[in-house]
């Protein structure tokens, strides 16, 4: 499935956890919907605060050191003077190299929940020769200060840098997990009670590249400990027309980039649903990929997603700044509070990507159970099930699965489950990914709205 999710990582989170390209019109079959499926004015109330900067407003709020806002139909920051130059040793090539660099740092952001746990998003263009670091600053409600953490280095390509996350992060109250800052004991009480971005943009000396970020944000959230969620009720029945894809044919090609296919449920999800917004993949870009392999785009979206300190393809802002490389797009990654919220998205047209983890009895029609998976919920029901494109399928056409609806909803939105060994493993409590245009329409934007996501 995907080694995002193994134990090594989400069973360390889990325990933080419990111990305390344009509209989207034309993509839809006929729906019927009510009046709450859009609004999201009857889910339940989600431990999730999430903040980002995205306008040029925002970014002239920040401190800039060798940066500037750029207005436009998307404002970002770019590179005019740099604020010095350093040298960067990339610990996946032994290459050392020289890098001009200048800063962007947010204002403090006081989260709406204290949170025991942070994941940042980016969305960026990277040209080759450039790359940035974001990081976060956070301030406990014991009134001490985190490190600056780094939670990516990243580049939309590989040739100058090798994406990756950082590893041994830790002050002794929280650490960073991959991709994720997380407390490390919630029953003290201790919460991350507010936070700062920096924002590192490199390029080579002397040249004037720059990239271009045009969103910066995290996602901080204090799910509750449970075995099992409360059930909703069905509110939607309607299915997004979405690209389907196997992960499962990709099995053993590059196994360079997590052992194959077999472990590409992330960019094997990622790939669908960006497709479903209009992106495209150019024959030069997959040009690299063996022509005898079928759906190139998927070898593709493996590689260019590839984390290669956790070496793996599941890592989230990764997976979502891959998706914000497509003209038109943005991603982020987000916890939802139950299939009310995915039932307002979809009916705005938004499909999602879920990660869920469960045993083979847990998920009738599956055929499989997994310490961790990504899949792709497209739509409902008239019965309110779960219609998902499952990546772990043995064909493209038999990727489009119906889940049982109570089923699937407690495998994705809790935070603790009985492993095959009978011991208690981790559930990620709603973790999804959002990928939808760059200029949402009124009615995309209310959805999101009404899910926290802005």
């Amino acid at each position: 499935m995907s080694r995002a999710e193994q134990p090594s990582r989400r069973t360390v989170l889990a325990a933080a956890v419990v111990a305390a390209v344009a509209g989207g019109t034309g993509h839809a079959v006929a729906a019927t919907v009510s009046d709450t499926a859009v609004t999201g004015n009857t889910a339940p109330a989600r431990p999730v605060d999430n903040r980002a900067w995205t306008t040029f407003t925002d970014w002239r709020s920040g401190t800039a050191k060798g940066v500037r806002a750029v207005s436009g139909a998307r404002p970002g920051v770019v590179i005019t003077a740099p604020a010095g130059t350093t040298d960067y040793t990339d610990p996946h090539t032994g290459t050392t190299a020289a890098w001009e660099y200048a800063t962007w740092t947010s204002p403090v952001h006081r989260l709406s929940v204290p949170a025991t746990e942070a994941i940042a998003s980016w969305n960026a263009h990277t040209p080759a020769g450039t790359w940035i670091q974001v990081e976060l600053h956070g301030t406990y409600s014991d009134g001490t200060d985190t490190p600056w953490y780094v939670m990516g280095r990243w580049a939309a390509g590989d040739e100058d840098i090798r994406r990756t996350s950082v590893d041994d992060q830790s002050d002794g109250k929280s650490s960073i997990w991959t991709d994720t800052f997380a407390i490390d004991d919630a029953s003290t009480g201790l919460r991350l009670v507010s936070y700062r971005l920096r924002l590192t943009l490199y390029r080579k000396p002397g040249t004037r590249l720059t990239p271009t970020v045009w969103r910066l944000g995290a996602m901080g959230s204090d799910v509750p400990d449970r075995f099992t969620v409360p059930a909703s009720t069905p509110g939607l029945a309607q299915e997004l027309i979405v690209p389907r894809y196997s992960q499962s044919i990709h099995s053993g090609q590059y196994p360079e980039y997590d052992n194959g296919g077999e472990a590409w449920c992330s960019p094997t999800s990622s790939q669908m649903i960006i497709e479903y917004w209009g992106g495209r993949l150019t024959p030069e870009q997959l040009s690299w990929v063996d022509p005898g392999y079928a759906d190139p785009q998927v070898d593709h979206a493996a590689r260019y997603t590839y984390d290669y300190q956790y070496e793996g393809c599941g890592n989230w802002p990764f997976n979502a700044a891959y998706a914000g490389t497509f003209d038109g797009l943005q991603g982020v990654v987000t916890r939802l509070g139950s299939l009310t919220d995915l039932e307002t998205l979809i009916a705005a047209g938004i499909p999602a990507i879920t990660s869920q983890s469960f045993l083979k009895t847990e998920l009738t029609g599956a055929g499989y159970g997994t310490s961790g998976h990504l899949m792709t919920v497209i739509g409902f029901t008239a019965e309110g099930d779960v219609i998902a494109n499952d990546p772990a399928s043995p064909s493209d056409e038999a990727v489009r699965r119906v889940y049982l609806r109570r089923e699937w909803e407690n495998i994705w939105l809790r935070t603790k489950r009985v492993n095959a060994s009978g011991g208690v493993s981790s559930g990620t409590g709603g973790v999804c990914y959002l990928y939808f245009p760059a200029h949402p329409t009124p009615r995309q934007r209310k959805a999101l709205a009404a899910v926290g996501v802005r």
